[in-house]
């Protein structure tokens, strides 16, 4: 019995084992699987598309994607976009491709600094909805979107304050979902013994904030504490000995962005657990990706008088002086 037992447990294994399948073909046949990125913007004067196909093989991926061709088509595809108003085609826009040089070594592991992007330089109308149409040899690949339209910034509107805790105010727009908020302070610099004045800025991203709907102009705010706006600059200016510095305007940039665009951020944060299975989304049919829409309103004004005055007397080491 004690050698009958290891045998049939032996046995045992073997019959699971010889059951299941062992063919595992890790490349099977190739699918062409087209990938589309594109943001569109009706305040753009040109339209970017991003157009590329997955690629597989055997040996290190990394090389794959250092490789353009990879990654890129061997065609130029038909790429059209059509704006849409009450059910009738309003707009047809038709794309060229061209290649950029704008991207550097470490943006990411594909090829550099040349990308093959599709492009035009047709005006978008925030009234339309548009679909995307792009034709390969082995099919046709759709997606659409609405345009986030034009909005208001309430407050900052004449100047800015920065004595005490205050609100950045705006009205939500049409197909405007998500709304991200950045602050950049202007300001010149002169350098002891330099004849050079140097124009500077300082950013901060505020944050996010989502409107409940999509029809626009609901209120929304942000608040912002005044104090943090001077700890910051004690933080990121260095405290030059015999510096002369003047305050600049303030810009207060928020970017609307459409609801597909909330959605595939929201998915692709994940839940940051390690056993469940990151979700993937995409409003690309026939491929994978996205289509969405954004605009940004910006709101440029000078420092109110009193939140000049302290910035230059309380923090007299940052060497900030009154316009002459």
């Amino acid at each position: 019995m004690r050698i009958l037992k290891p045998v049939i447990s032996v046995l045992l294994l073997l019959a699971i084992v010889t059951s299941c399948s062992t063919d595992v073909d890790i490349y099977a046949d190739y699918k062409d699987m087209t990938i589309v990125y594109g943001l569109l913007d009706k305040n753009d004067d040109t339209t970017f598309l991003k157009i590329t196909k997955a690629f597989q093989g055997p040996g290190n991926a990394l090389v794959f994607a250092s490789n353009p061709d990879s990654s890129n088509y061997s065609y130029k595809l038909d790429v059209k976009l059509t704006g849409i108003q009450n059910g009738v085609e309003k707009q047809t826009i038709v794309f060229d491709t061209i290649t950029v040089f704008n991207k550097v070594a470490g943006d990411s592991v594909f090829y550099f600094p040349k990308q093959l992007v599709y492009y035009s330089t047709e005006t978008l109308n925030e009234d339309y909805k548009y679909n995307l149409s792009i034709e390969k040899n082995e099919g046709v690949i759709n997606a659409e979107t609405e345009i986030v339209s034009d909005f208001i910034i309430t407050y900052p509107n004449r100047n800015i304050n920065f004595m005490g805790e205050k609100d950045i105010t705006w009205r939500s727009a049409e197909q405007g979902k998500r709304y991200e908020i950045i602050m950049v302070f202007h300001y010149k610099e002169l350098l002891p013994g330099a004849t050079d004045t140097l124009y500077k800025t300082i950013s901060w991203n505020f944050g996010t904030r989502k409107s409940i709907g999509l029809d626009g102009g609901e209120e929304m705010m942000f608040p912002y504490n005044g104090d943090i706006f001077y700890s910051t600059l004690q933080n990121e200016l260095e405290p030059v000995l015999n510096v002369r510095r003047w305050t600049g305007l303030v810009d207060i940039l928020i970017t609307s962005a459409s609801q597909e665009m909330d959605t595939y951020i929201e998915v692709n944060n994940g839940s940051n657990s390690l056993l469940s299975e990151v979700p993937v989304y995409s409003n690309v049919e026939g491929g994978t990706g996205l289509l969405a829409s954004r605009t940004t309103v910006v709101s440029s004004v000078p420092m109110t008088s009193r939140s000049e005055d302290k910035l230059i007397q309380e923090y007299p080491d940052l060497g900030f002086k009154y316009k002459p």
